[in-house]
């Protein structure tokens, strides 16, 4: 497998999260070649366009825009904040949507959802592609990674259940096969 870089984003700020536990297992399983770097988003101004000037946002949007651009994948991480996805999230995708080049256009993206109940995330899942279907992303379709009893399934600060790392893995290397596919 070629080398390849992929941008995970973590919609949890919370430090000891069930999504940070969830997105910081994701580099152990990745397929040889591919990298994935968890970049913060806790740093970005809430979306103002009176922030944006000569068509680009502040200087911290357009490094965070430019990680993502220069990815070859890009994976969103949330939990369900109220059946959607938590506003922080939403944030970063909002500022990097209208950053000149488009940097999510075309990308490839894996959505990660998670929950300590019966769904997964499944409403947040769902929600967030709605978002990120008008910024041209291009996702990893079914099965749909929600996964579900989260609190179940880490320890340690990762996810400790095999059946779900395994889930995870094929699902990264899922993400794998439709970079190779789309570039």
């Amino acid at each position: 497998m070629p080398k390849m870089t992929i941008v995970g984003l973590t919609g949890s700020l919370r430090e000891g999260s069930f999504t940070r536990q969830m997105m910081e297992t994701l580099p152990e399983l990745a397929p040889e070649g591919m990298t994935i770097d968890l970049v913060g988003i806790d740093h970005l101004p809430f979306y103002n366009a009176d922030l944006r000037e000569d068509g680009h946002g502040p200087a911290v949007v357009q490094e965070f825009a430019a990680k993502i651009a220069n990815a070859d994948g890009l994976i969103v991480g949330s939990p369900e904040y109220n059946r959607s996805p938590p506003a922080v999230i939403k944030n970063a995708i909002d500022w990097v949507s209208v950053e000149p080049g488009k940097p999510l256009d075309g990308k490839p993206t894996l959505i990660a959802t998670q929950s300590p109940g019966q769904l997964g995330g499944i409403l947040s899942n769902y929600h967030l592609r709605q978002v990120l279907s008008t910024t041209g992303a291009v996702f990893l379709t079914g099965p749909e990674v929600a996964i579900t009893r989260m609190g179940d399934k880490v320890s340690d600060g990762r996810v400790s259940d095999a059946d779900t790392r395994d889930f995870l893995a094929s699902n990264l290397k899922r993400l794998a096969e439709l970079i190779e596919g789309h570039s």
